[in-house]
């Protein structure tokens, strides 16, 4: 059976993976891309935003991953937009019309609407359903391929609670937000499930990924 992925996650010291006050100008609130930017400044992320050059090491292998084997993705609706996009019938999301997925993508709201052909593959389907009705879906459309949990934090922490993630990717950026939408709440011992290992970069970011045991 194809594996339920998310690749990748990035959250402060504090456990935020979003900040506060999340708008069309500023998708992760007053967070800015500082969660990002180690991303932003490998080869593969300079790429995949149209640039060049970029770093290559520990952070650009692991960028790498985001697209391997991925046959479909599920976000959650806050990851498609801000608040209030539902009731514009106009918005495709953020990504312009070539959103970096390639796939079907399956956005969960309690505001389903016709699906959305974009261009390069991707088709964002909207589904009102549960986590494991959900990946049921996205795993018929990916045809043997893994599903990547797209996020946001909120839709993340269902996902984990219900026991239906195989591997997560999380980056612990050393930056402190004080504020905005944590991952790990609710999900103590979390971590005895899952055979955990940590990498560390120049960058400063650490790598933490999460294996389910026995998988």
């Amino acid at each position: 059976m194809s594996l339920a992925r998310v690749q990748t996650i990035a959250v402060s010291l504090d456990g935020f993976a979003t900040g506060e006050g999340q708008t069309l100008e500023a998708p992760f609130g007053h967070a800015g891309e500082r969660l990002h930017e180690w991303m932003f400044a490998t080869r593969w992320g300079r790429r995949m935003f149209g640039g060049t050059g970029g770093s290559g090491g520990v952070d650009d292998a692991f960028s790498r991953l985001f697209t391997e084997r991925i046959g479909a993705e599920i976000m959650g609706a806050g990851k498609f937009g801000p608040p209030g996009w539902h009731e514009d019938r106009e918005w495709t999301g953020p990504w312009g019309p070539n959103p970096p997925f390639h796939t079907p993508v399956f956005v969960l709201t309690h505001h389903p609407r016709p699906s959305i052909e974009m261009e390069g593959g991707t088709t964002f389907h909207f589904i009102k359903a549960s986590p494991a009705e959900a990946l049921a879906t996205a795993r018929e459309a990916a045809g043997g391929q893994d599903v990547r949990l797209g996020g946001g934090p909120t839709m993340l922490r269902d996902f984990l609670a219900a026991g239906l993630v195989d591997h997560m990717h999380a980056v612990v950026v050393p930056i402190l937000l004080g504020r905005g939408v944590r991952l790990w709440d609710g999900l103590e011992g979390l971590e005895k499930d899952y055979e955990v290992e940590a990498t560390s970069s120049p960058s400063g970011v650490t790598h933490v990924t999460f294996t389910r045991a026995g998988g």
